[in-house]
Parts: structure tokens; C-alpha cells; sequence
């Protein structure tokens, strides 16, 4: 099989090319061949990649994290292409999303060279495809705090990020159309999940499946500041869907819209709302196990 083999070599705090090269050899021992893109940007390995795909190709593999995914999602999607990911990112939700082993990339690779495809949906947004979660609200303005804070690096930029927010936050005006139906919320939050988590393992959209057909609105009502931080760590665990303030939605369309925000998915900034996230069932053919 002929692969273009996708890197990010700042990934996993700059691993990436060590890993690309494990993947690489691993894959050549098997009788694999790959076509390494990295680009100066991400433009210019975009580029590199449709012309990679126009070339012929048996599939794309991805060495990164989420972000890397999506930057090429659109690539792949309702194609022939098989899609293989390699975790190299520092959330990797994706990857726990769909059993492929985040922290062995041999195990990682060995998906790829067992051959096994499985099927699953993506969220499309306007020209984005996504693979986890679309956020807006309270997530959504911490990333955008994170993203203009020149120091510190890493997950401390985001933690600190956080505490400036909650300093000023107020719930905010959600209007819902949930396959065409219209509600209004106010909310601390509003996710649409193709998966369950994002973030590094935030389990919002728990219960979320990625071959089901369907996305999963989740609405967080109105809670106190002191309780928003009491109640976070079951966020990672998934236990916050029995707060009353969790609401769930299972549809496959959703406007979103609420003045002055904006939404990311798959961690990178998609654009202000209003946008309208539609399912694409089975957009996406990936080296994974089988779903449990």
C-alpha cells in the first residue's frame, strides 16, 4: 500500500519526527510505502497533500493530535482513502475515541498494517469537517483568552486562561435549532459531539458514538462559579450528565447561535456563531479496532 504520511513535527512537545520515523520504518518492514508531507505551514502541506492524493494514494496517515486531524479531515472524507492516526498531539481524543493506543506507537502502527477499517461519522460545519466535539460558550472564550496570552506555554497558558474567565463570566444566550426546532437556553455551554471528549480526555458529550448517525447537543444550564469548579473534575469521568444542569440533545442538524462567540472543533477555531453542524454518517474510513 502507498500511504502520504502526514507530520507534525511539533507535536506531542516535539516528538513528532521521532515518531514519524518509527511509524515510517515500521511501516517499510511491513512492505508499505509512505510519502512524507510536512510543509512550512499548514497551507503548504495541505497543498502538498492534494497533490500527494491526486497522485494516487492508498490512504493518509496522520502523525499528530487532534489538530493535525482536522487540519486534513476534509481530504479524506467520503472518499476511498483509508485513514490511519498515529497519536503524537497532546489531547489525542480522537485516538481514545477509537481504541487506537495513544502512548505505543508500534501498537498504533500495527492498526495500520493489521488492515482493520472501521466506519465512522463526522460533524460538518460550513467547509469543516470534525471529528470530537464543536464547542462554544465557556470553553470557547478560554481558548480564545489562551490564544491571544503570549506567556506562558503550554497547558498553564490554558489553566490560567480559566481563571481569568471565571472572574467575568456570566451565562450566555443560546438559540437552539435542533433539526428544526427552536429553543433558547441560557448556558454555560453548548457542545456538539461526534465523539465523547475533548480537550485531553473532557468527557462532555458522554455517551456520544461516533458511528451512530447522529450528533449529541449537550447544553450545560446555569450553575454557580463555585460550583463550575467543584463540579469539573467529573467532566473527565463523565459523571456530570447526572447534574441537573445537564441537558442532551440527539439530532443530526444544529444551529447554534449567541452573540460575540465563537466556536472551535476538534480544538482549532472554526468561526463565529451562528453555525449549522450536520452528521455525515460513515464520512470516514480509519484503521481502528472494532467498536466494542
Amino acid at each position: 500500500m502507498h500511504y502520504a504520511l502526514v507530520v507534525n513535527p511539533t507535536s506531542g512537545k516535539r516528538h513528532g519526527e521521532a515518531i514519524a520515523a518509527q511509524a515510517a520504518q515500521r511501516l517499510g518492514h511491513a512492505g508499505h510505502v509512505t510519502t512524507r508531507i510536512q510543509g512550512e505551514d499548514a497551507s503548504t502541506a495541505r497543498d502538498q497533500l492534494k497533490q500527494a492524493i491526486d497522485s494516487g494514494l492508498d490512504g493518509v496517515i496522520v502523525v499528530g493530535g487532534d489538530g493535525a486531524l482536522h487540519g486534513v479531515l476534509d481530504h479524506v472524507a467520503d472518499s476511498d482513502l483509508a485513514f490511519g492516526l498515529i497519536p503524537a498531539g497532546t489531547g489525542n481524543d480522537t485516538a481514545r475515541s477509537l481504541g487506537i493506543p495513544v502512548k505505543d506507537v508500534d501498537a498504533a502502527v500495527d492498526l495500520i498494517v493489521a488492515g482493520h477499517v472501521r466506519t465512522v461519522d463526522l460533524a460538518r460545519t460550513g467547509e469543516a469537517c470534525v471529528a470530537t466535539v464543536i464547542a462554544s460558550g465557556f470553553d470557547s472564550k478560554v481558548n480564545e483568552r489562551a490564544n491571544a496570552m503570549a506567556w506562558p506555554r503550554g497547558n498553564m497558558r490554558y489553566n490560567l486562561a480559566i481563571l481569568a474567565e471565571l472572574r467575568e463570566f456570566e451565562p450566555l444566550e443560546f438559540t437552539l435549532t435542533l433539526d428544526g426546532h427552536t429553543i433558547e437556553r441560557e448556558a454555560m455551554l453548548v457542545a456538539v459531539g461526534n465523539g465523547p471528549s475533548f480537550g485531553g480526555g473532557i468527557r462532555i458529550c458522554e455517551g456520544a458514538s461516533m458511528d451512530d448517525g447522529l450528533l449529541d447537543v449537550v447544553v450545560i444550564n446555569p450553575v454557580s462559579k463555585t460550583k463550575l469548579i467543584r463540579v469539573f473534575p467529573k467532566l473527565y469521568k463523565g459523571t456530570h450528565v447526572t447534574m441537573p444542569e445537564f441537558e442532551r440533545h440527539l439530532v443530526r442538524e444544529v444551529t447554534l447561535s449567541s452573540p460575540g462567540i465563537v466556536a472551535y472543533g476538534d480544538g482549532e477555531r472554526l468561526g463565529p456563531l451562528p453555525m449549522t453542524t450536520t452528521v455525515q454518517p460513515g464520512a470516514l474510513r480509519v484503521f481502528a479496532p472494532a467498536a466494542p
